[in-house]
């Protein structure tokens, strides 16, 4: 089990948010999005670094600039 960004992930696989590098603006905007360090989400989609996650039947866009800052472990 490897980590990296969320941004050099493939469609397709689970990933756990190990921790955001970013201010605490980003984790607080990202926290309001129902996204937390510990959670759990499926990659749905991925192109130019942009990245949609699926998480109990939710979906999320972020931006490649937001990927880059979210380092995961990959799961599956």
């Amino acid at each position: 089990m490897s980590q990296q960004t969320l941004s050099q992930v493939s469609p397709g696989h689970r990933v756990r948010l190990v921790s955001i590098e970013g201010d605490r603006m980003l984790a607080r905007r990202l926290l309001a999005l129902g996204l937390s360090v510990g959670n759990e989400v499926e990659v749905l989609h991925r192109r130019k670094g942009d990245v949609v996650v699926g998480r109990g039947g939710n979906r999320l866009a972020l931006g490649h600039d937001i990927a880059d800052r979210l380092v995961i472990q990959e799961l599956s």
